[in-house]
């Protein structure tokens, strides 16, 4: 096959990849950055050591993309887990399983992996372009783009767009792009937070005494879009707003999706995971002996700080004071949740360019030879690896769907 001409956008570990599988088949790959350096988002995602994917099983790790997951699971099975470890040790980057099951580099560093990685790619022959901003397409059909020089138009056998979600835009993943693509008949659905906080609404009292306090472990109780029942413990953390943290990010999706569908979500927490409602009844009967309300929790309850300020800016006066309906309440506290915090703030953004929009070689249907890959597609996933694994295969799957592409030409 006759060498050909391939821009990739992004420099994130989609567009990485993409550009890595494409230049491997021996084609002149571009490779162009809004940024100043590529993998930013990747950089402070490594920040509290790197969680690159998880061990679990495939068929479990594929059933976290949810509606996605038949879609994803394509992409897995071509590059998951276990290969993007290898792949990692091929840069000399070694990893390990944590304690709960994530992978991690053994220096539970990002920057090593990506100075190794660009250091590679540039050896290999892959071209980098920063500060270059895409504008879209000009009438000829050249990729256009904003640059300190100017305006630069670039001719390009298939291009690879992997420009971010919308979340954390500070670090190039601005979300600016959906218009794009949209002007060409591209279906995208609308960028949302995912993996994300939520506003409850604090009594300013509350909020300045225990916004950053960590509630640790708990166990949330929630139902799905069919009213069935769901449970998980973990540790969140009270925000001024409201509440964040992995167990909070690791339901946000079916939040997010009730609060769009009711106006609010209904989320329980059990304060006192280790106590069974039966015997914290019997341990709140006993007699207050003049102790204040926050005294009884932390004696006959077990519960302080943070804990019993919550349930105190959450119940009346008289929930307090009945032992059944305080020990209930100590199990299943409900919450309710107005909204998800801002996009901007998200670990990670839900929708992107439609699935349907594509082949399965993650060519758009309305735009021959134009493919994209990583978070700016419609999937999603919890934090622990996942969508650090999706962005790596949707990026190989892209790859090798240009080098198809080219081939079949």
């Amino acid at each position: 096959m006759k060498p050909a001409r391939v821009a990739v956008v992004g420099a994130g570990p989609a567009g990485l990849m993409a550009a890595e599988t494409i230049r491997a088949a021996g084609h002149a790959v571009d490779l162009y950055e809004a940024k100043g350096s590529g993998g930013r988002k990747f950089l402070i995602a490594g920040k509290g050591g790197l969680n690159l994917t998880h061990s679990e099983p495939l068929d479990a790790f594929v059933s976290r993309y949810r509606e996605r997951a038949d879609a994803v699971g394509d992409w897995l099975r071509e590059f998951g887990p276990d290969a993007l470890r290898d792949w990692a040790r091929s840069l000399g980057v070694e990893t390990f399983v944590g304690s709960s099951g994530r992978v991690f580099p053994a220096d539970l560093k990002a920057a090593p992996l990506l100075r190794g990685w660009i250091r590679r790619l540039r050896e290999q022959g892959v071209r980098f372009h920063v500060h270059h901003r895409w504008q879209g397409w000009d009438d000829a059909g050249r990729l256009h783009f904003d640059t300190p020089e100017g305006d630069l138009r670039v001719d390009a056998d298939a291009t690879v767009l992997a420009l971010g979600g919308g979340s954390w835009p500070q670090l190039g993943s601005d979300g600016t792009w959906p218009s794009l693509l949209q002007a060409h008949g591209v279906e995208v659905a609308p960028l949302r937070p995912s993996n994300c906080g939520f506003d409850i609404g604090w009594s300013e009292h509350f909020a300045q005494r225990h916004a950053g306090a960590p509630l640790k472990p708990v166990v949330a109780h929630w139902q799905d879009e069919h009213g069935q029942p769901h449970t998980l413990q973990g540790e969140c953390v009270l925000t001024a707003t409201g509440i964040e943290g992995s167990l909070i990010y690791a339901l946000s999706a079916p939040l997010r999706e009730q609060i769009e569908r009711d106006g609010h979500a209904r989320l329980e927490l059990d304060l006192a995971p280790g106590r069974t409602q039966q015997r914290l009844h019997a341990d709140l009967q006993r007699p207050a002996n003049g102790r204040s309300f926050s005294e009884r929790l932390r004696r006959q309850a077990g519960l302080g700080g943070a804990r019993a300020a919550l349930l105190r800016e959450c119940t009346d006066q008289a929930q307090r004071e009945d032992p059944a309906t305080l020990a209930q309440l100590i199990k299943r506290l409900p919450l309710r949740l107005r909204q998800p915090r801002p996009l901007a703030e998200a670990i990670s953004s839900a929708g992107g360019v439609r699935l349907e929009a594509m082949d399965a070689t993650l060519m758009l249907h309305a735009l021959p030879g134009i493919f994209c890959a990583g978070e700016m597609l419609d999937w999603e996933a919890p934090t622990g690896g996942y969508l650090l694994t999706a962005c790596f295969a949707s990026g190989h799957r892209a790859g090798h769907g240009v080098l198809h592409w080219l081939q079949s030409r």
